[in-house]
C-alpha cells in the first residue's frame, strides 16, 4: 500500500529530526542486512527491491557503503542510541570483510570517502575499533600523493587527477591536522580545476598533459566547499573563506532552480547531490567570517538545504509508512520494480531503470534530512 503525503508545517529541528529518523528507518528496513550471516556485521544492499545477486552482496559498491557509514554517524551524533553506536562498527567491519583485501583498494576517491567516515566515527562516537582501518587508509592516501602536482590521482597508476579524489583526501588530511598538505590540494583544485567564468569546479585534469575534463558535477562542488571550509576554520587564511563564499554563490546560481538543488540520476550519480548537501551544511554552520559576504554565504547554504529538504519530503513516496525519495527532489518519487538493475561500467555504477531502487539515491535523501536538522538546530 503506497500513499503520497505532504505537510505544510514550518520546519524546525524537532520535525527534521523525526524525518531523518524515518529516512534512516527506511534504509535500515529495506537495505541493511547481515553480511554472509557473519554476526556483528551490517552492509547496505545496493537495490530495493533487490535481485538475488544483490542480496548476496555479489554487488556492493565500496564507496556507497562509505557514505552509508558517514550518514550513520550523522544519525548517531544527532540522537545517540546504543543501536546507532553498534551499527557504526558493524558497517565498518562489514566493509573490511566484503572488500576481501582489507580496508584499501586501488581507488583513492573510494579510500578517502571511507577514511572520512572512519575518522568521524572514531572522533565523534569513540568507535576505537576503526583506528587500524583509518591508519591503513591514511597511509595509502599519503603514499598516493604526488608532490609535483600537489594532488592524488583518481586511482593507482592513473594520470587523471580529479576533484572527487582530491576533495575528500584534503578534507581528511585537514581533519587529521595535516593542514599544509590539505592546503596544497585546495590550491591545486583552485588553480587547475576552477572554471574562471562560472566559478564552478571541473571534474579533473590529466597530468602532465594538462588536458582538463570539463563536466561539472554537484559533488565536485561539495567536496571543494568542504575542504575550503575546513581550512578556513583551522588555518584562518582568508583565501579559503573567500573561495568558499565564491563557490556557494556559484552553486546557488548554477545548481539550484526554484530554491532546490537540481535533479540527478541513479547509480553513482545518486550520491552526488547528497554529498553537495553535506558540505553545504558544513559551510552553513562552520564557515568563519563576520563580513556581510560570509553571513550571506552561510544563509544561502542553509536556505538551499531547507528548501531542498522540504521539496524532497513533499515529493517522497510513502511505502509502509516509510519514505522513498526520488533522484529529483522537485518531482514525485515513483515506486521501483525489480527489473533494470544498474551495472558496473568503466569503474562507475550506472543507475537502475527506476533510480528510486538505488541505495545511492536513498542515502542522498537521508543525508538531506540530516542536514536539514543540522542547520535548523543551529538556528539557520
Amino acid at each position: 500500500m503506497t500513499t503520497r503525503t505532504g505537510r505544510n508545517i514550518e520546519p524546525n529541528a524537532a520535525l527534521w529530526s523525526e524525518r531523518a529518523d524515518l529516512a534512516e528507518s527506511a534504509i535500515v528496513s529495506r537495505h541493511i542486512r547481515t553480511l554472509w550471516a557473519i554476526p556483528g556485521t551490517q552492509l547496505g544492499v545496493v537495490g530495493w527491491p533487490a535481485t538475488k545477486r544483490e542480496r548476496a552482496f555479489a554487488f556492493w559498491h565500496y564507496w556507497w557503503q562509505a557514505h552509508l557509514l558517514d550518514v550513520a554517524v550523522d544519525a548517531a551524533n544527532r540522537a545517540p542510541t546504543p543501536a546507532r553506536h553498534r551499527r557504526l562498527w558493524a558497517v565498518a567491519q562489514a566493509i573490511r570483510m566484503r572488500n576481501l583485501s582489507g580496508w584499501t583498494n586501488n581507488y583513492y576517491d573510494d579510500m578517502a570517502w571511507l577514511a572520512i567516515a572512519l575518522e568521524r566515527a572514531e572522533r565523534t562516537q569513540n568507535v576505537t575499533e576503526v583506528r587500524g582501518g583509518l591508519l591503513a587508509l591514511e597511509k595509502e592516501l599519503l603514499a598516493g600523493y604526488v608532490p609535483e602536482y600537489h594532488a592524488v590521482p583518481w586511482r593507482k597508476q592513473s594520470d587523471f587527477y580529479n576533484a572527487p579524489a582530491n576533495g575528500p583526501t584534503g578534507i581528511l588530511l585537514a581533519r587529521l591536522g595535516r593542514y599544509a598538505l590539505a592546503a596544497e590540494i585546495a590550491d591545486f583544485i583552485d588553480d587547475s580545476l576552477r572554471d574562471k567564468e562560472t566559478g564552478l569546479i571541473f571534474d579533473g585534469i590529466h597530468l602532465p598533459a594538462g588536458e582538463v575534463e570539463t563536466p561539472v558535477y554537484s559533488y565536485c562542488q561539495g567536496v571543494t566547499l568542504g575542504l575550503e571550509t575546513e581550512l578556513a576554520v583551522h588555518t584562518g587564511e582568508p583565501r579559503h573563506a573567500e573561495r568558499a563564499v565564491r563557490l556557494i554563490a556559484a552553486v546557488n546560481e548554477h545548481f539550484v532552480a526554484g530554491g532546490v538543488v537540481k535533479g540527478e540520476s541513479g547509480g553513482d550519480g545518486g550520491l552526488f547531490n547528497g554529498i553537495l548537501i553535506r558540505y553545504l551544511g558544513l559551510a552553513a554552520v562552520m564557515l568563519p567570517g563576520d563580513g556581510d559576504e560570509h553571513v550571506e554565504a552561510r544563509r544561502t547554504a542553509a536556505t538551499i538545504i531547507r528548501d531542498s529538504a522540504t521539496a524532497a519530503w513533499e515529493n517522497r513516496l510513502e511505502v509502509e509508512g516509510e519514505p522513498l525519495f526520488g533522484p529529483d527532489w522537485k518531482r514525485p518519487a515513483r515506486l521501483p520494480g525489480l527489473a533494470g538493475a544498474g551495472a558496473l561500467e568503466g569503474g562507475s555504477v550506472t543507475g537502475s531503470r527506476s533510480p528510486e531502487r538505488d541505495l545511492s539515491v536513498q542515502l542522498s535523501g537521508w543525508m538531506l534530512m540530516e542536514a536539514a536538522h543540522t542547520v535548523t538546530a543551529a538556528g539557520l
